[in-house]
C-alpha cells in the first residue's frame, strides 16, 4: 500500500478531510470567520482537483456541486441553520465516494443528490445562469513563493480543463538564466484558451485563494477559439520535496531489523569486553554509537503528534452535544507532544469510551449546571505531556464528577465491596472499570449498559500503562493514562529465576530488597514483607513458573507497582538495566498473558518479558486458590 497512486490520494484525501471537517466545526462556532471558510474551501477545491486527476469524477463532480452550493450559502450576511450539518454529512458522504466500492457508490448517488437538494434548498435563488459556448484567454503568473508555500499550478491547470475544452500554453519568457535561477522560486506563466457553459465567476473560484497575490488576466473571445490538439505544458517546474510519505509497514520492517542491529551490537559489545584489541574495541564503540543514533532515529519516525488523534474527537463531542440537547466545549492542550503511532491506533477505543462518559455522565444538563451554579456550557478538555519515557494523556470535564455513595451501592449490591468495608476514593473509583459496572439508571444510545471502561483498563494494560482517576464531586473528573512514547524499546530490570532470564519494564520498578532468611524458608501461608513499615505482599516466581532448579541461597525481592499496589517480585539474581528490544510472541502463545513479549539477550540466548499487573492477578488468584485449599 501506498506505491497506488490512488492509494496515496486516498491517503492525502483523509488529511484533507480532516481538515474540512476542522474547518466546518470552527465555522459554526465562530459564524462569518474568514479563516475557517477559506480553509473549508481550500481542502474542498483540492479534492475535487485531486479527485479529477486521480480518477475519482464522482468525487470532483460532487465536491464541485457542493462548493457552488456552499459559497453561496456560507457567504450569506448569517448562514442559514442546518448549513454545518448538512455541509457535515456531505463530507462523511465524500468519504463513502473515496473508500466505497462499485456497489457502493452506484447506491451512493442518490443520498449525493438529496444532500445538495437539500443545501439548495436552504437559501431561495437560482444559480447563476449558464453562458453556452462561451470562450476566453485567461493568462495567469503565481508569485515568485507559490511552490514553497504548497501551490501545484498543475492542478490549477486541472481545474480549468475541467471547466470545458481548453488549450494550455507555459511562457517561458521570464525564465532567467540557468545560472540565475532559483530552485524555489515559480519563473513561468501560462495562457490558456478556455471553452465553457461555465460562468465566469467559476474561472475566479480556482483561484479564489492565490487573487491577491498573483497576476490574472480573463479576456473574453468574439467566438469560441477552435478545438484544442496537443497541448503542451512547458518545461517542468522545479520544485522542493520536504516530507515523504512511508508506508506505516516499512517502518515497521525498519524497527525490526533496528532492533537485531541492536542485539548484534550487545554481542559484540560483549565478545570485546572478554579481551581483544584495542582497535577491535574501538570499531566496536563506534559501532555501537551508530546504532544508538539509528535506534533513536528509527523511533523518532514512528512518532507522531497526540493532536493527530485528538482532532478526531471534535465531531464526536459535537454531534453527542447535538443528540443530548447540550452545549460543550472541547478543548486541546499539548497537542505537540509526540508518541508511538502503534499506541496512537490502539488509542482512539479508549479515548472514544471516555469521551462519551464525559458527555453523557460527567457534563450535566444546561438547567442542572445553572442551578449549581456553573455556565451553560460545559467543557471537556484533552491534553497530552511528556514526562520522562512517557505520555500523560488527559480526559478532564467540569460535570457533576464521580458520585461516591452510587459507585459504592452499585458495587455494594454486585458483590463487588463488602458492606462494611471502608475503600479509599482510589478504591472506588477503580472500581467504574470493572466489567458490567454501571449506575445509570436507564440504557441510552450513548451509555449505560456497563461496557467500555472495562475495554479501556485492559486496552491501557496491554500498551504497558496505567490508568489514574480523580474526581471532585460536583466540580468534575480527570482521567490519566500514563503510556510508554514506544512500544517497540523498553528500559527494562534483567532478572534470573533459576537459570531463566526474565526483563522486568523498569516504569513499574520501585525499589529492590533482599529477601529475609526466614521468609525465604517458609513456604506456608501468606507472603508479606515489612518494607519501612508497609506491610509488601510478595510472589516467588520460581514458584509460579514452575522452576525445577534450587533457589539461591540469597535471594532479592523487586517491587513493582501496579493498578495502586505495590507487590513484591521474588528472584534469584538481579542482572541490571537492560535496553530491551520486544519482540511479539507467536500465535500460539496469545493466551500465555504473564508475558508481553520476549528479547534476545547479547549472548543470543531469549529473556522473556514480565507482564506486571497480569502476572500480579495471577499470582494473587494462585495463592488464593492454595490458601483456599
Amino acid at each position: 500500500m501506498g506505491d497506488n497512486p490512488a492509494d496515496t490520494f486516498r491517503q492525502e484525501a483523509v488529511e484533507l478531510l480532516q481538515q474540512l471537517e476542522a474547518a466546518l466545526l470552527d465555522l459554526e462556532d465562530n459564524p462569518g470567520a474568514e479563516d475557517p471558510l477559506a480553509l473549508a474551501f481550500r481542502a474542498m477545491h483540492t479534492l475535487k482537483g485531486s479527485g479529477a486527476s486521480f480518477g475519482f469524477e464522482a468525487l470532483a463532480a460532487f465536491t464541485h456541486q457542493l462548493e457552488t452550493a456552499f459559497d453561496r450559502l456560507a457567504r450569506t450576511t448569517r448562514p442559514p441553520p442546518g448549513l454545518i450539518a448538512l455541509a457535515l454529512g456531505a463530507k462523511d458522504h465524500m468519504r463513502l465516494l473515496i473508500d466505497g466500492s462499485e456497489e457502493v457508490l452506484a447506491a451512493a448517488a442518490e443520498a449525493g443528490d438529496i444532500l445538495l437538494g437539500r443545501l439548495a434548498g436552504l437559501v431561495p435563488g437560482e444559480r447563476p445562469a449558464a453562458m453556452a459556448g462561451a470562450g476566453y484567454r485567461i493568462r495567469f503568473r503565481l508569485p515568485p513563493a507559490a511552490l514553497v508555500a504548497g501551490t501545484n499550478p498543475l492542478l490549477l491547470l486541472d481545474q480549468l480543463r475541467a471547466l470545458g475544452s481548453c488549450a494550455v500554453e507555459a511562457l517561458t519568457g521570464t525564465l532567467p538564466p540557468l545560472e540565475q535561477l532559483d530552485p524555489l522560486a515559480c519563473h513561468l506563466s501560462w495562457q490558456l484558451l478556455l471553452t465553457t457553459e461555465a460562468p465566469p465567476t467559476a474561472i475566479d473560484e480556482v483561484f479564489q485563494f492565490l487573487l491577491d497575490d498573483m497576476e490574472l488576466t480573463v479576456e473574453p473571445l468574439a467566438s469560441p477559439p477552435p478545438p484544442p490538439g496537443r497541448e503542451p505544458l512547458g518545461d517542468p517546474v522545479a520544485t522542493t520535496i520536504d516530507s515523504v510519505r512511508v508506508p506505516a509497514e516499512r517502518l515497521d520492517d525498519l524497527m525490526d531489523r533496528v532492533g537485531e542491529l541492536v542485539t548484534a551490537q550487545a554481542r559484540l559489545r560483549q565478545l570485546v569486553m572478554g579481551g581483544t584489541s584495542p582497535q577491535l574495541a574501538s570499531v566496536a564503540e563506534e559501532i555501537g554509537r551508530l546504532a544508538d543514533e539509528l535506534r533513536d532515529t528509527a523511533m523518532a519516525m514512528r512518532t507522531i503528534p497526540i493532536g493527530s488523534l485528538f482532532v478526531r474527537y471534535r465531531r464526536l463531542v459535537h454531534d453527542l452535544a447535538k443528540d443530548l440537547d447540550k452545549t460543550i466545549a472541547l478543548v486541546f492542550e499539548g497537542e505537540e507532544a509526540e508518541l508511538d503511532r502503534t499506541v496512537i491506533e490502539r488509542l482512539n477505543g479508549p479515548l472514544v469510551h471516555l469521551i462519551r462518559n464525559c458527555v453523557d455522565h460527567g457534563i450535566e444538563p444546561a438547567a442542572e449546571r445553572a442551578a449549581a451554579g456553573k455556565p451553560a456550557q460545559g467543557r471537556i478538555s484533552l491534553s497530552g505531556v511528556h514526562a520522562g519515557a512517557e505520555v500523560l494523556i488527559r480526559v478532564a470535564d467540569d460535570g457533576r464528577g464521580l458520585r461516591r455513595d452510587s459507585i459504592r451501592a452499585v458495587a455494594e449490591r454486585q458483590g463487588l465491596l463488602a458492606a462494611g468495608a471502608v475503600p479509599t476514593d482510589g478504591d472506588i473509583h477503580r472500581l467504574i472499570f470493572r466489567p458490567g459496572f454501571t449506575t445509570a439508571v436507564a440504557v441510552t444510545s450513548v451509555s449505560g449498559r456497563g461496557v467500555g471502561l472495562d475495554v479501556v483498563m485492559r486496552t491501557v494494560e496491554s500498551l504497558r500503562g496505567v490508568i489514574e482517576v480523580d474526581s471532585v464531586e460536583g466540580r468534575g473528573t480527570a482521567v490519566t493514562l500514563r503510556l510508554p512514547l514506544t512500544l517497540a524499546i523498553i528500559d527494562g530490570l534483567l532478572v534470573r529465576v533459576g537459570s531463566g532470564r526474565y526483563v522486568i519494564p523498569l516504569s513499574a520498578v520501585e525499589e529492590c530488597v533482599e529477601l529475609p532468611a526466614g521468609e525465604a524458608s517458609r513456604r506456608q501461608g501468606r507472603n508479606f514483607l515489612k518494607i519501612r513499615g508497609e506491610l509488601v505482599p510478595f510472589l516467588r516466581l520460581g514458584e509460579m513458573f514452575a522452576v525445577a532448579d534450587a533457589a539461591d541461597r540469597y535471594q532479592k525481592v523487586v517491587v513493582v507497582a501496579t493498578r495502586d499496589l505495590r507487590v513484591g517480585l521474588v528472584v534469584d539474581q538481579v542482572i541490571g538495566d537492560h535496553q530491551t528490544v520486544i519482540k511479539s510472541l507467536s500465535k500460539l502463545h496469545a493466551d500465555v498473558e504473564c508475558f508481553s513479549g520476549a528479547t534476545i539477550l547479547g549472548d543470543g540466548t531469549v529473556a522473556l518479558i514480565l507482564d506486571i499487573p497480569h502476572l500480579v492477578e495471577f499470582g494473587q488468584a494462585r495463592q488464593a486458590a492454595v490458601l483456599a485449599s
